[in-house]
């Protein structure tokens, strides 16, 4: 199909008071052919300002967008060869499903035989075929959503984008249509961009992520080296959920071993090698010591543990799940939660020793805020 390179991007919008606003910052992507690529991080952080832009919607301040390295910086969007999903899908609500999906193509001046081959195809592959005599006000959220998608598949393309195309849908009909929508990209093998604020659905659905923030790239990676090995606090903090817990302290070297001390905490954990390499040139220095919910284990679940790797906490509030318990913890004036099996015993204000999986616990600097864990 096709690559997408991003090359130093820039978006400013002037404001009246004369302080220009930058919503994409100097940024760097390669989308490779036929990948998946999910641009996601919290509102106005510019994702979808970097995709309106892909899509000709919005001028580029400085940069270069390029597809199969031409540059397409000036290219009208009805030239770039790109169908673009919306969030609220924009059908024209006047016309039937049939009508929705062939009017790009009308309007490009294909024949009638050929456009309802697409359409017909089109419906087909998104199993919406009796559905096309509809009206948009006759189609459930899910439905038009599908529509949305059909519009774009009979362009044929060489790039999908997609803005929020499930943020109008319920919690059910969101799981069920990603769903979809992957399968319709291996279906396809297409290059898709795909932006959302929802990490769930960028950790299920793309190939790889683009995690932003204020306008600039945090990091970009495959879904599952994003969340095991986070570049920064934020990309941290912002994929996983419940967050990484982030707590805040020093290293202490005790008889030539390294600890990690929570600020206003008891709290206190020999750091294992990997993490004592990593804090060696900090001790007696900030620090902030981060592990994952799931990596905080009831010691009375344990036959063995080690307990200069424990702490005594105090349950705060606790979350069952069915098959799990969210457990909201204390220790002193550090909070952190933990993600236990179901039968943990979780009365509030109950003490409860936890076990820290220090083989999967980070260190970052609290001023650059980069991931030091080697």
């Amino acid at each position: 199909m096709a690559t997408v390179n991003l090359a130093q991007l820039v978006k400013v919008y002037p404001t009246r008071k004369g302080e220009d606003v930058t919503a994409v910052n100097k940024i760097d992507l390669e989308i490779k052919d036929r990948e998946f690529m999910v641009l996601v991080g919290p509102s106005g952080c510019g994702k979808s300002t970097t995709l309106r832009m892909i899509a000709g919607l919005e001028d580029i301040t400085d940069g270069e967008i390029s597809i199969d390295d031409k540059v397409i910086n000036h290219v009208q969007p009805k030239d770039r060869d790109i169908a673009m999903v919306f969030q609220n899908y924009a059908l024209y609500p006047h016309m039937s499903v049939y009508e929705n999906m062939a009017f790009g193509l009308k309007l490009r001046k294909y024949k009638k035989a050929e456009i309802e081959k697409r359409v017909n195809e089109a419906a087909q592959i998104l199993g919406i075929e009796d559905l096309l005599q509809r009206k948009p006000a006759a189609l459930s959220g899910g439905q038009r959503q599908r529509v949305a998608v059909g519009r774009a598949i009979v362009r044929k393309p060489k790039v999908f984008l997609f803005d929020e195309p499930l943020s109008n849908l319920d919690a059910k009909m969101r799981v069920s249509t990603r769903t979809e929508i992957s399968k319709l990209h291996a279906r396809l093998a297409s290059t898709m961009i795909y932006v959302t604020h929802d990490q769930v659905e960028a950790m299920t659905m793309g190939d790889r992520i683009c995690v932003m923030n204020g306008g600039d790239i945090m990091q970009v990676d495959e879904p599952l080296e994003i969340y095991n090995h986070p570049a920064n606090m934020f990309v941290a903090s912002f994929i996983g959920s419940p967050p990484m817990n982030l707590l805040h302290g020093k290293i202490e070297n005790t008889n030539g071993s390294l600890f990690f001390q929570a600020n206003d905490s008891p709290l206190r954990v020999k750091l294992n090698n990997r993490l004592a390499e990593s804090a060696s040139g900090y001790a007696g220095k900030s620090i902030v010591f981060g592990i994952r919910p799931e990596n905080i284990h009831s010691a009375q679940k344990l036959d063995t543990f080690d307990q200069e790797q424990s702490a005594e906490v105090s349950i705060d509030v606790a979350e069952p799940m069915g098959n799990e318990t969210i457990l909201y913890l204390s220790s002193g004036q550090q909070s952190l939660i933990g993600r236990v099996s179901s039968d943990t015993p979780n009365k509030i204000n109950q003490s409860l020793t936890v076990w820290l999986d220090l083989e999967k616990a980070h260190l970052f600097d609290p001023e650059t805020e980069l991931n030091i864990t080697r």
